[in-house]
Order: structure tokens, then sequence, then C-alpha cells
């Protein structure tokens, strides 16, 4: 028997579709990703090669990017293009295998954001 309390989590429902468990509308009318906004940050995004816990392999991480998610993983694509690697994001830091800093610099700086080098 089916209770109907506030825990349960509707996820699929044959009206619908697919229903997203917060706002409980069609994943295409959700509510929830647009009132998703761009994080606050001081306006400069900076640029940082890391090497520590990576066995000597250098990761370009770009931080302090003000966009929200989706269109951070699509700013993360066009400059895993742009330098012919791979990469991920993480928790708002866009991560591009390898030593890539004055091609990430120089396209930010083309689309228009301040850019500074971070650390070494």
């Amino acid at each position: 028997m089916m209770h109907s309390t506030s825990s349960s989590r509707l996820v699929y429902s044959t009206d619908k579709g697919r229903v997203c468990p917060d706002c409980r509308q069609a994943i295409a009318d959700c509510r929830c990703k647009a009132t998703a906004a761009a994080p606050k940050g001081d306006g400069i995004v900076r640029i940082s090669l890391d090497i520590k816990g990576r066995k000597g392999k250098g990761v370009t991480l770009v931080r302090g990017v003000p966009l929200a998610a989706d269109a951070l993983t699509a700013l993360a694509k066009q400059l895993k293009a742009n330098c012919g690697s791979g990469g991920t994001v993480k928790d708002g830091v866009i991560e591009i295998q390898g030593d890539h800093r004055d091609t990430v610099a120089a396209a930010l700086q083309k689309q228009g954001m301040t850019v500074k080098r971070a650390g070494g």
C-alpha cells in the first residue's frame, strides 16, 4: 500500500514524463533551473597551473568565471577544443589537461573577460 507522505519523491509521471523532484514539474518546464543564478565574484577570472596530487602532470585551472553551470560547461567545451586537450568542470572550476594558460587567457580575453594569471 502506497503512503502519501511529504518525503516521497515523484520522478516519473505518465502524464508529464520525467519530473523534477524539487518543483514537481516536467523536466522541460522545471522552475529550479531558471532560479539557479550565476555565482557572484569579483569579476576577475584567474588562471593557474596545478601539478600537486596529479603525479607530475600539469592541469590548467580556470576560476571565477561568472557563469551558470550549463554555460560554464559550454565554455569548458569551447576552451578544450581551442587547446586540443581534455578536461572537466568540478565545483565551478574548469580543469584543462596540460599547460594551456596563454591559450585560455587569450580566448577568455577575446570574449571580454578580465583575466589574471595566478600562481607561478
